[in-house]
């Protein structure tokens, strides 16, 4: 899972590079990912997310262990 945000989704997208004089290169917008790793109190052990900052403020919103039973839920491994 190379540059996907592991809570929300978020992965690189397509758009242009756009010069002074208006001239249009491709280029990719890549989301701000950070490997972070929690203290999974429930089940005393430690997990590493794959996260952007709106997933890390996703996880302090509704607590870790609901993001990870909702990620569970979706068939993913953690």
């Amino acid at each position: 899972m190379a540059r996907v945000c592991q809570v929300t989704g978020k992965k690189p997208v397509g758009g242009h590079k756009v010069s002074h004089s208006n001239i249009k290169t491709k280029r990719r917008f890549l989301p701000n990912l950070k490997t972070k790793r929690y203290y999974l109190a429930e089940e005393d052990k430690w997990i590493t997310l794959k996260l952007t900052g709106d997933g890390i403020r996703t996880i302090n919103k509704k607590g870790l262990y609901n993001v990870v039973k909702e990620l569970r839920a979706q068939g993913q491994h953690i």
